[in-house]
């Protein structure tokens, strides 16, 4: 054969081959572009024109969505709920649940999402539990989709959220679990007192840390044989309540150990600074004094409610369902109209009368099995509906109106026949809102969620006029931004400041007991948090919140 001739072949194969090689690049690429125009084509007719904002979603054919279910012992699952007709016939949308107990739920939402076994839908999800599942890729950035969902986007926008928003953003910028969103602050968690006890004693009531000092130091001397602040939850919501007005963090917020400093733009290792040390020492002081009762790092909380109910202390820490309880069972040991207690407005401190706190709440994960159902985009409009429209969520809240509930002059109220004991109402109606017909459950709503119509609804007035004036005379800490980690990054930090805060928390109690001296080992307690890395995870912590911050712009 001729060299030409082989050079011409050469030549021929080649071409066929690149020939090839475009046509296969072409395919795909008009594949690709096909995908993507098919997803927004489905996205598209997902959204009714007549009902661009999704204020009454209802699907032209039966759908069907699967869901994991909480299951509350307070209110056990039944599969013949008003609820869940109540959807069927608004939404034309069948739930098919996977009934969890609450007490397996985090267990068996994990495997089930490991396994890839896990319904589309899982709610009850805090921020933060979604971490471990990402890498997988098991669930849905849902960042990618709330455009799809009206309500949910709306009320972040109208609502000033964006900013907690991004405290769920992970490394690639995405949010991976759909939270439950408030319009108002609603800060549940406070001091109960003896009001009777205070006014008879003519001991006002307190606004800020030392009165209350003040307050317990009269009590103490008009009773000498009670300690007055006996509290509950082993001082965890207590510190978690005091601790910004200090300008740290502490019990149930206490976290990492890190705390944003705004001015400074950088993150600082808080259990080590003055302010923290303050903190520690106005707690020491009460001890010191038998102001505070120091059982109330280790009682259970039966025992620290006994001591309040019985009249052996006159202040305890508590929220709006437990200041409920606590009057019901006064009822019992001291007799109706024989005391008062109240909920005050949570102390101002040295750093101001600030509270620290979110306006998000549990959500929503989404199932990577969800893009296998051909009426996913159908089921992003389902949940925006659902979860966070005023009639997806009154619905949830309070069921069918001539049934569970009716409106009187604009104000929602219980049908004569429905009680619904969490709330306080009509308790002597014979059917439960939550046991008999589903409705106020928390695997759909929030109990203060939504619109703060809504949120008030479910407030007795007492609670209203509380909330009203704690957003009237308090300021909302905004949140810190979020530090995001890379995988290998988070699980070195996790590293450092899980046997970190363990030190911090034996620490801390010892040093309000009186066990370890503030003056002799503090610089001792210092010493030791950098040994054990405070030092490492702060430069952790600022090199990579440095290098990935414009990400939440």
């Amino acid at each position: 054969m001729g060299k030409k001739i082989k050079t011409l072949i050469v030549m021929v194969l080649v071409v066929t081959l690149l020939s090839a090689l475009f046509t296969g690049c072409s395919k795909k690429s008009t594949s690709t572009a096909s995908k993507n125009q098919q997803s927004a084509e489905e996205a598209k007719q997902a959204t009714n024109p007549k009902d661009p904002n999704n204020e009454h979603f209802r699907s032209d054919k039966p759908l069907e969505f699967t869901m994991l279910f909480n299951d509350n012992p307070a209110y056990p699952y039944k599969s013949n709920w008003l609820l869940w007709k109540a959807i069927k016939d608004k939404t034309n949308v069948t739930l098919k649940v996977t009934v969890v107990p609450m007490s397996d739920y985090a267990q068996k939402r994990s495997l089930l999402i490991s396994t890839g076994k896990a319904p589309e839908i899982i709610p009850k999800t805090y921020p933060g539990e979604e971490v471990p599942f990402i890498p997988s890729g098991a669930i849905l950035p849902i960042s990618d989709y709330v455009n799809e969902m009206p309500n949910f986007s709306r009320q972040v926008k109208e609502w000033n959220l964006q900013d907690e928003i991004n405290t769920l953003k992970q490394k690639n910028g995405k949010f991976y679990v759909l939270p439950g969103l408030h319009e108002i602050f609603v800060p549940d968690y406070s001091l109960a007192i003896r009001q009777d006890i205070f006014e008879k004693n003519n001991i006002p009531v307190p606004n800020t840390w030392d009165e209350l000092y003040d307050a317990l130091r009269k009590l103490k001397q008009i009773y000498p044989n009670v300690i007055p602040f006996s509290d509950r939850w082993q001082g965890k919501a207590l510190l978690s309540i005091v601790a910004p007005t200090f300008g740290v963090a502490g019990g149930w917020g206490a976290g990492s150990g890190l705390y944003y400093y705004k001015d400074k733009d950088e993150f600082g290792f808080y259990p080590i600074t003055e302010d923290y040390k303050n903190m520690l020492a106005y707690f020491n002081k009460l001890v010191k004094e038998g102001l505070f009762d120091p059982e109330s790092f280790t009682q259970s909380d039966d025992q620290a409610i006994q001591k309040f109910v019985t009249g052996k202390s006159f202040v305890i820490t508590t929220n709006s369902q437990e200041l409920l309880n606590l009057r019901q069972r006064m009822d019992e040991t001291l007799g109706k109209g024989k005391y008062k207690v109240i909920k005050i407005i949570p102390p101002a401190g040295p750093k101001g009368a600030v509270l620290a706190g979110s306006r998000l709440e549990n959500g929503i994960m989404i199932s990577s099995n969800a893009l296998k159902d051909p009426n996913f985009h159908q089921m992003l409009k389902f949940i925006d509906w659902l979860w966070y429209s005023k009639e997806g969520q009154t619905l949830t809240k309070w069921g069918v109106e001539g049934t569970t509930y009716k409106v009187v002059n604009g104000k929602i109220e219980l049908m004569p026949d429905v009680t619904a004991g969490f709330l306080g109402l009509n308790p002597n109606g014979t059917k439960d809102l939550r046991k008999d017909f589903g409705f106020g459950s928390g695997v759909f709503m929030l109990m203060y969620g939504g619109p703060k119509e809504l949120a008030y609804s479910y407030m007795t007035d007492e609670d209203r006029k509380f909330t009203e004036e704690v957003n009237k005379t308090r300021e909302l800490l905004p949140p810190a931004p979020p530090i995001l980690y890379d995988e290998s990054q988070r699980e070195r930090a996790n590293m450092i400041s899980q046997p970190l805060m363990d030190y911090v928390q034996q620490m801390t109690l010892k040093f309000i007991m009186g066990q370890a001296s503030l003056d002799k080992d503090w610089d001792k307690f210092v010493q030791q948090c950098k040994a054990k890395g405070s030092d490492e995870l702060t430069k952790l912590a600022n090199q990579v919140y440095n290098s990935t911050k414009d990400q939440l712009k």
